[in-house]
């Protein structure tokens, strides 16, 4: 495989796995009535958060996991969790209530790093793809080069659909962001309970 091809193949598996159109919904529903301006730099700090990430599982991750001894299957499952717990409180619009109360504190609930970054960017599916591609020929600097450069076209992809969410913002409104939260919320309650179900899989307690 040239480099070229081993490219087109990592850049097309992430973005399948990472799914840049379909983070942008969530990303303007976990940012709903900020700023552009802060809209945009949570933008700028969970894709660069989820470059180091990834970067980190690409080069270190098969030995890492080995050594502290979790494996894929265990970071599903608790990706799963995390991801459910964050579903209830879109569901339910608990993360509206909880942002004006830290409002009157100045505070801010800043989802860059999690949910953003880790797991919604940098996801189980993410790493996994970064560990088997670039574990196929680790002691090969170039095509571990080719590797996170793609991954980082990638992330690049992600980062300009969330520089740009504002205008899907105003063109859905209010009401409708009101209504792809919630469905959303569903979604990735789904979504959180198939990490768990794929978690259980790989562990064998599931067939």
């Amino acid at each position: 495989m040239t480099d070229f091809d081993l490219f087109l193949t990592v850049f097309t598996t992430l973005v399948v796995v990472v799914d840049p159109i379909g983070l942008t919904p969530m990303f303007v529903a976990l940012t709903s009535g900020t700023s552009k301006k802060l809209r945009r730099a949570i933008a700028m700090r969970s894709c660069f958060i989820a470059l180091i990430v990834l970067a980190i599982f690409g080069l270190f991750g098969d030995a890492l996991l080995k050594f502290i001894g979790i494996g894929l299957p265990a970071f599903r499952i608790a990706g799963g969790i995390l991801l459910f717990l964050i579903a209830f409180e879109m569901l339910f619009n608990k993360r509206g209530q909880r942002r004006e109360e830290t409002a009157e504190q100045e505070e801010f609930d800043d989802p860059s790093v999690f949910p953003l970054a880790t797991p919604l960017i940098a996801g189980p599916g993410a790493i996994a793809t970064m560990i088997l591609y670039v574990g196929n020929d680790s002691e090969n600097w170039a095509h571990t080069g080719v590797v996170l450069a793609a991954m980082a076209a990638v992330l690049l992809i992600v980062f300009v659909f969330f520089y740009f969410a504002n205008f899907l913002e105003h063109l859905l409104g209010k009401t409708g962001i009101n209504v792809i939260t919630r469905l959303l919320g569903m979604l990735l309650a789904a979504l959180a309970v198939q990490f768990v179900i794929d978690g259980l899989r790989g562990l064998g307690v599931l067939l």
